[in-house]
């Protein structure tokens, strides 16, 4: 059983996107043969769009795009373009600097609020969150409320209660964030903006005056940008976090950077490596 839900893909979507992401099924995902330009502004938008980025880039993105000459490109089996270049000079020589030079846009999505904390602390990297004051938490993701159901938990005597306790507090959101909509649609003159703006802007007061209710269990979709070092110090402390689903995250991050920059991530779960620096760190 997965805490996580998996997107569906028609056929010829699915034939689109394996050649720009790393997997079509996972929360965590690599974005690859792009213009830098383009996962750029894909990121800007994600972080006003309850979409998914997978979806973001099918609906708004793919048909600005010249995309019949990746048509023999498949993301989803992994790269290693230079690695047996970067395994003597980062690896063997120990050369951190090089682990700079290599960069990634990496997917986070279906995290909670409490993840998000640990995948943005320290602010070595750049990163772009979902912002509840735009994104409306009453939409269901697969048919759930939008909330981490932690399987340890679930599994438990509590675990009906936790449900039911969290989908109250999001029924409380909703009606709330419908409630202050028409307050301020009571008391907001529209002057000279337009429908769009105007309701726009009602929206983001409404939802920005009710987001304190939402628990941190509240599911958020991050991008990150970030060195192959960066991803490795961050792996490294997530490898050694208290919360099980910081730990899980970690695997599921390891396992798709790796198809893109896999040198730069070997020594994350070695032993004597990254295992004893996470260790020394809790």
């Amino acid at each position: 059983v997965t805490p996580y839900v998996a997107e569906e893909f028609s056929p010829g979507e699915a034939d689109v996107l394996r050649r720009y992401f790393t997997n079509l099924d996972e929360p965590v995902f690599a974005l690859v043969n792009l213009p830098e330009v383009v996962k750029g502004a894909l990121f800007a938008r994600y972080s006003r769009s309850p979409k998914s980025l997978r979806r973001l880039f099918l609906d708004e993105f793919v048909g600005e795009l010249d995309v019949s000459g990746d048509e023999s490109i498949d993301a989803t089996v992994g790269l290693r373009r230079a690695e047996e270049l970067y395994d003597r000079v980062f690896f063997e020589y120990g050369d951190d600097s090089v682990a700079q030079l290599g960069g990634v846009h990496l997917a986070c999505e279906q995290a909670s609020n409490l993840l998000t904390k640990v995948l943005e602390w320290g602010r070595l990297m750049a990163y772009l969150e979902q912002s509840t004051r735009y994104i409306s938490y009453d939409s269901r993701l697969g048919g759930r409320y939008r909330y981490y159901r932690d399987e340890e938990v679930l599994g438990s005597a509590l675990g009906a209660r936790y449900i039911a306790d969290m989908d109250r507090l999001f029924d409380v959101y909703a009606n709330l964030a419908e409630m202050m909509r028409r307050y301020f649609i009571e008391r907001v003159p529209r002057g000279d903006d337009s429908d769009f703006v105007y309701l726009q802007a009602i929206k983001a007061k409404a939802l920005d005056s009710v987001r304190g209710v939402l628990p941190a269990a509240s599911l958020s979709n991050v991008g990150i940008y970030g060195t192959g070092q960066a991803y490795e110090s961050l792996l490294i402390r997530m490898r050694a976090h208290p919360l099980p689903e910081t730990r899980a995250y970690a695997d599921l991050m390891l396992a798709e950077l790796r198809k893109v920059v896999p040198s730069f991530l070997k020594r994350v779960d070695l032993p004597d490596r990254g295992d004893e620096v996470g260790r020394y760190h809790t």
